[in-house]
């Protein structure tokens, strides 16, 4: 059944105009600080030579690689790993219809911290230099995946039992972190050392070949996402109700679930643990935008994207010249938030 424009009420096109401008501005502002982002690091460099640089050629050659091979890549992949945190964050909230859902609360990060710590064990004494961190990356891709397979099974089977999903998230956690500490203490003082570098969220390590991984995992999960916008909106009515509008509770779920673990797992093995980005940003932007799905996944993500970015900004230019992991940032700035986000939704 077709709708005429004119006959929609005035008040609801004012709604949807004021939150689609929102988006426009927002992400606006994020590109903005992403440009002004180019400039900050241990070597400065004024806004018209990155301009310059961008479009054609910097005025020195040293500029130019600063620019493109390494600060472009990191807020780029700065740009898609945020925005596919607080993507996959979104959708477990829904989904599970728990303000706590998220990839890291069900355990899939520490599963890979556990699988990076094995293949520093056992794998990389075993192997050339040149494939020991894609092998560390590959051994945490596949244990997050892993971890995934089981919170999939188990969402099968306890199909209408949201809290049994999350207790064995926090039950994997707690194990996952118990072995990744069995090993550091069999570890020697270089493997410890190896261990920790890599739980240490890091945009550095990546390179254009990583981003376009990412890009290519993300990108699709999250148009998939917004295809399905509608089914989250009834969800959140209750799943009673999203039965009656004809949603297939169970896939919905499903599919939702295993594309945002898969896309946590790929995020996660190559850049480390990030946290709280796909647990607060959702929780800000619903704040924000509202709930509706259709204009909260694309804020969400513009969230995510802005604060990914803006932590690894501050973590350049903080103690320059040394560089901090930008998952410090992320847990100083994200937890306080969260905690104020409980204390207001308890006071309500």
């Amino acid at each position: 059944m077709h709708f005429n424009h004119a006959s929609l009420p005035r008040e609801y096109c004012r709604f949807t105009s004021q939150k689609f401008l929102i988006n426009i501005l927002s992400l606006a502002a994020v590109l903005i600080i992403g440009l002004l982002a180019l400039t900050r690091g241990p070597t400065p460099i004024p806004i018209m030579e990155v301009i310059k640089g961008l479009f054609q050629n910097a005025t020195s050659e040293r500029i130019n690689i600063v620019i493109w091979n390494i600060r472009l890549p990191q807020i780029l992949i700065a740009l898609v790993a945020g925005s596919g945190l607080a993507w996959c964050g979104t959708v477990m909230q829904s989904v599970l219809r728990n303000p706590l859902g998220s990839p890291f609360t069900l355990g899939v990060s520490h599963g890979a911290a556990f699988g990076a710590a094995l293949s520093v064990i056992f794998l990389l004494p075993r192997v050339p230099n040149l494939i020991a961190p894609y092998l560390t990356t590959l051994a945490a891709f596949s244990f997050s995946l892993a971890t995934a397979g089981v919170i999939m099974a188990v969402s099968r089977a306890k199909a209408e039992s949201t809290e049994a999903i999350i207790l064995t998230g926090v039950a994997l956690a707690s194990l996952f972190t118990a072995g990744t500490m069995f090993l550091q203490y069999f570890a020697d003082d270089i493997q410890l050392a190896a261990m920790v570098f890599w739980t240490f969220g890091d945009l550095a390590r990546t390179n254009w070949k990583e981003l376009a991984i990412i890009s290519a995992a993300v990108l699709p999960a999250g148009l998939y996402f917004q295809f399905n916008c509608w089914n989250y909106n009834a969800l959140d009515c209750g799943e009673d109700t999203a039965r009656g509008l004809g949603v297939n509770v169970n896939n919905v779920r499903l599919f939702g679930m295993m594309i945002s673990a898969i896309i946590t797992a790929v995020i996660i093995s190559f850049v480390g643990i990030i946290g709280f980005v796909g647990l607060v940003c959702p929780h800000i932007a619903r704040r924000l935008i509202g709930n509706d799905h259709r204009f909260l996944l694309p804020f969400a993500g513009i969230c995510g994207a802005g604060l990914l970015l803006g932590a690894d900004t501050i973590a350049r230019t903080l103690l320059a010249p040394h560089v901090l992991p930008v998952s410090i940032l992320t847990a100083f700035c994200g937890a306080p938030v969260f905690f104020w986000l409980i204390i207001r939704r308890n006071l309500r």
